[in-house]
């Protein structure tokens, strides 16, 4: 027997389109390539939780960094949804047929990779094991409990070198940043699964980070 839509998620997919776009993340008016990722919810003992890829040091993009599964659109996809799921399926051999698409989140930009990201919503109701399917794209596949990212001795803010500080957590030995951690803090927030945590806490990002994201 499947697993019911939780009523959490079916409000973030339907108040989607009217959550705004901060300026950084906000696309160009033309260029950039589509993409897309999968924001994978599913219930575990601990309760919700999320599936999160470590990508590999020997990427080309973000390397090393936690991150969603997914990717460029293909043509063969049909748009930034099947784009997910194929990604996905590639990424951490999870079976597609347990996932129900609710939806998706609006495009944002990631400046560096010149990628217009699509977040996809899914609630995978019949879970299938996963693992890392693409050892050339992925070290590790964990599903991460939304408790586990909301529990404030694992937030902290992280500061890039330029200056700018934005929020980061520590969860089953990763350490997430970037859009990702972005995106993250704003579900959490959107869904009511956020605790106040103290954002005078603020880390440098490790310099083998800062390494492998300039390359």
């Amino acid at each position: 027997m499947s697993d019911p839509v939780p009523g959490w998620l079916t409000d973030l997919a339907a108040n989607a389109a009217d959550h705004p776009v901060p300026a950084p993340l906000r696309p160009p008016a033309s260029g950039g390539r589509a993409a897309a990722v999968l924001l994978l919810f599913g219930r575990s003992p601990d309760g919700p939780d999320i599936l999160l890829i470590q990508r590999s040091a020997r990427g080309r993009n973000h390397a090393g960094q936690p991150a969603f599964p997914g990717g460029g659109v293909d043509p063969g996809d049909g748009g930034p949804v099947g784009a997910a799921l194929r990604e996905a399926e590639e990424e951490t051999g999870l079976d597609r047929a347990g996932v129900r698409v609710l939806g998706t989140l609006p495009e944002l930009y990631v400046w560096r990779s010149d990628n217009r990201v699509t977040p996809v919503l899914g609630w995978w109701h019949t879970p299938s094991a996963v693992h890392a399917a693409s050892p050339d794209e992925v070290d590790a596949v964990a599903r991460v409990p939304l408790a586990e990212l909301a529990d404030p001795g694992n937030r902290f803010g992280l500061r890039l070198p330029g200056g700018y500080t934005g929020p980061a957590f520590r969860v089953r030995g990763m350490l997430v940043w970037g859009f990702t951690a972005g995106v993250l803090n704003d579900v959490l927030a959107l869904t009511g699964f956020a605790r106040p945590w103290d954002d005078g806490k603020v880390e440098e990002l490790p310099p083998e980070m800062l390494r492998l994201a300039r390359r």
